[in-house]
């Protein structure tokens, strides 16, 4: 089973839960089942003259709640497969946070620390172009992801609304705040994550304050919660990125390096306070002694070949897919709680509802709001998993598709089938 890609292991997920609804077999096809799958090759010209071929993908999963919503990443992991697996996920996020949205995912394959600014423009204008037909405010709505930022959304809305002959800000979401951007949008996935767990852990009659937590990696996701779980009084032990872990039992000082960090260029292994804390392999983060581990990188992360290493308490989980099902049922034998994906990190996609829902509207919110409205919409998604899990005596993360898939299956239902 450890051989199955992201997309077969979303399916299995899907798949549990729809037995559990007691759902037909044509509605199972008919929901997991992506709607469209696109795949682009264009050329751009490079800062040295030569042309180079790239593949792009966008992914439209399913639309029955609302238009689709997912985000873009350029990685030399990119493919097919990985986009359909994240297209699905962000539909199960959406409806289970409730936003109006369905669900999608793009991608182009490329090494994009081997490009320039320029290089990278260049190529995320072209893929804007080519899939212009395809997105919009009212039809698919991009948003940044692993290697993307504010600054890709702002190239992507000035070549959509190019295109368009028109500005039209509701394009993608996580853009800067001076081109309609949403205050609060860049930390709300890790503010998620962070709500999230302390939610859990209150839960289970426990306080959070004095607990220890190991956070693997720390880019926008797991750097934001890292700090603000250290804000709640979490100690933070060990923390990795993609060039090196560190671990210190007596807690790591985040404010110290976050300041360290914020320089460009910066990587963990540069860290002066790391010295003499930086473990020999990165993998052995996983299995430091900790009450909370958020595995906040990359999918297939925890697998059945390490999960039996893992000696936190929860699991929650920062990055999209970062737990394989063989990997879900030993921690479930060892007694950890998991709090899946779609529930822990959907902060992201509640915000870009609110981003767009600004942008429809042409208000802009104080940070105060969107924080208070992000709380108030995540805490009602994880009460309602809470307590479907406690009736049902299942896990979070099958309670959190059994309320997703419910509620697309509902939608479907109540819409009908065309012709």
């Amino acid at each position: 089973m450890e051989n199955l890609n992201p997309f077969q292991i979303v399916q299995m997920q899907f798949d549990r839960a729809a037995e559990r609804l007691g759902m037909p077999e044509w509605r199972r096809q008919m929901l997991k089942t992506p709607n469209r799958n696109v795949s682009v090759d264009f050329p751009v010209r490079m800062d040295d003259g030569r042309i180079r071929m790239f593949t792009g993908y966008r992914v439209q999963h399913n639309n029955t709640r609302g238009p689709y919503k997912g985000g873009i990443r350029f990685s030399p992991e990119v493919n097919l497969d990985e986009v359909k697996a994240l297209a699905s996920w962000m539909t199960w996020k959406t409806a289970l946070a409730d936003v109006p949205f369905g669900g999608a995912k793009g991608g182009i394959a490329c090494d994009p620390k081997q490009m320039s600014q320029t290089e990278l423009e260049r190529m995320t204008r072209r893929f804007t172009y080519e899939i212009g037909d395809i997105i919009g405010p009212g039809i698919d709505i991009p948003a940044p992801d692993v290697n993307t930022n504010a600054n890709v959304m702002a190239w992507m809305l000035d070549t959509y609304s190019m295109y368009q002959r028109r500005d039209e800000f509701g394009v993608v979401t996580g853009k800067p705040v001076s081109l309609g951007g949403s205050h609060g949008r860049t930390a709300a996935t890790g503010r998620g994550v962070t709500q999230s767990a302390l939610a859990v852990i209150r839960a289970h009659g426990l306080d959070p304050v004095g607990m220890t937590a190991v956070v693997q990696g720390l880019g926008n996701v797991g750097g934001c919660a890292a700090r603000l779980l250290a804000k709640e009084g979490v100690r933070i032990v060990g923390v990795s990125d993609a060039s090196a872990a560190m671990a210190d039992p007596g807690g790591i000082d985040m404010k110290a390096l976050d300041a360290f960090l914020a320089e460009p260029g910066r990587l963990l292994i540069d860290f002066p306070e790391g010295k003499g804390k930086f473990l020999p392999r990165k993998e052995l983060l996983l299995g430091l002694n900790a009450d909370i581990l958020v595995p906040a990188a990359t999918e297939n992360a925890i697998t059945g070949a390490n999960a039996d290493e893992v000696r936190a308490r929860f699991v929650v989980e920062g990055a999209n897919g970062p737990t394989t099902p063989d990997a879900d049922a030993i921690l479930d034998a060892k007694g950890i709680v998991v709090v899946p994906d779609i529930l822990a990190n959907s902060g992201g996609v509640i915000v870009s509802y609110y981003e767009w829902v600004q942008n429809t509207q042409r208000e802009q919110w104080r940070e105060d709001r969107v924080n208070a409205n992000l709380a108030e919409k995540l805490g009602t998604a994880i009460g309602e998993v809470l307590a479907l899990a406690g009736e049902e005596k299942v896990s979070l993360r099958l309670a959190a598709y059994m309320i997703a898939i419910g509620r697309v299956a509902e939608a479907s239902r109540l819409r009908g089938l065309f012709p």
